[in-house]
């Protein structure tokens, strides 16, 4: 298994989270963006989670070192169509996250033309993007405005049944498909402080065994391979 060091990109909780939390065997060690190292021969990983501010200085660190950047922020970054490094779009790093919008994807065909309906709900302090419900969206052809976004407490607690002691940290995720006769329901939850630094550095290990090719990727699609040669190998 390769070792890198990662570099984490931003100054907000997740970043934060991830600097204090992010281990595995994959990982030599983790350090700020802004207390990296010039000039060492390690192999880096780039995680950005930030605003936007720093994403030109990190292209031109990922292009000349040719180090794999996740993209985990959900602030609308812009990547040229072309690049000569491995982008990862990661838009939830939640391992059993990940699986379930894998199987939306995978699905979503057999919905078309249904009436579909997603909500998500987070803390009221999130104004950030909602990326695992636009990925959702996208995956079952449901425009952005089509999404109804949650942030407030009272509706929290009354409509989706958020416990208090965790509408300050939570993730709630609906999809409702209807016809006239039959209507499903998927829903996730993620009560309190999610897994981030442990689904990341899982993530981080599976990459460390993949040759990626130049380009932007999916992390879903990379988690759903992953998972299919997982159940072959064992067949």
């Amino acid at each position: 298994m390769e070792h890198y060091a990662i570099l984490v990109v931003g100054r907000g909780k997740l970043a934060d989270e991830l600097v204090g939390g992010l281990d595995g065997p994959a990982i030599s060690r983790v350090v700020r963006w802004d207390e990296r190292d010039h000039g060492t021969a390690e192999r880096y990983m780039v995680v950005h989670t930030g605003s936007g501010r720093e994403l030109a200085d990190v292209i031109g660190f990922c292009s000349q070192n040719g180090s794999t950047l996740l993209e985990l922020s959900t602030a609308d970054s812009q990547y040229p169509a072309v690049i000569c490094f491995p982008l990862v779009i990661c838009p939830n790093v939640n391992l059993q996250m990940l699986c379930f919008m894998a199987m939306v994807k995978h699905a979503s065909g057999y919905f078309r033309g249904l009436d579909i309906r997603i909500a998500e709900s987070h803390q009221a302090s999130k104004s950030t993007s909602p990326g695992t419900a636009l990925y959702l969206a996208r995956s079952l052809g449901i425009p952005e405005s089509g999404i109804r976004s949650v942030r407030d407490p009272q509706v929290q607690r009354e409509e989706l049944g958020i416990p208090d002691a965790f509408l300050d940290r939570h993730a709630c995720h609906q999809i409702v498909i209807r016809n006239p006769e039959v209507e499903i329901r998927l829903e996730s939850r993620v009560l309190g402080r999610s897994a981030y630094a442990s689904g990341l550095a899982q993530i981080i290990g599976m990459l460390s065994g993949m040759e990626l090719s130049p380009g932007h990727h999916d992390v879903v699609d990379l988690v759903a391979r992953e998972l299919r040669q997982e159940r072959t190998d064992r067949i």
